[in-house]
């Protein structure tokens, strides 16, 4: 089972990563620019920015680790339940949420690595 605490050590392994607040929340920001906060409120989970056809595919494709709220819908992120995502594609997520939200500077000096 994931918690916060390994999406923070996923993401403390990318360049620039800040852990803060959003939203009252814990949550985890590149240079500034959000891509992830645990969700306290409500049924929790974690909030996690991706592409609009990612979260359509994740969606559709039944894993119950994924799902959304209405107060999401047309939003660029998907809700991952953390007790239902194995690490690698929890890993995966971090990564892609991070390279949408990083500055290119910093996204080219980590895939020039």
């Amino acid at each position: 089972m994931a918690t916060w605490d390994d999406v923070v050590a996923i993401a403390s392994r990318l360049p620039e990563v800040e852990e803060t607040t959003s939203w009252q929340t814990p949550s985890l920001k590149v240079r500034g620019r959000f891509f992830a906060r645990l969700r306290t409120e409500a049924e929790g989970g974690l909030a996690i920015v991706c592409e609009p056809s990612e979260k359509a595919a994740l969606l559709a494709s039944g894993d119950p680790a994924f799902y959304t709220t209405p107060h999401y819908d047309g939003y660029a992120m998907i809700l991952v339940h953390l007790d239902r995502i194995d690490a690698r594609r929890l890993a995966e997520l971090v990564e892609d949420a991070w390279l949408l939200k990083a500055p290119v500077r910093v996204r080219k000096a980590y895939e020039e690595r």
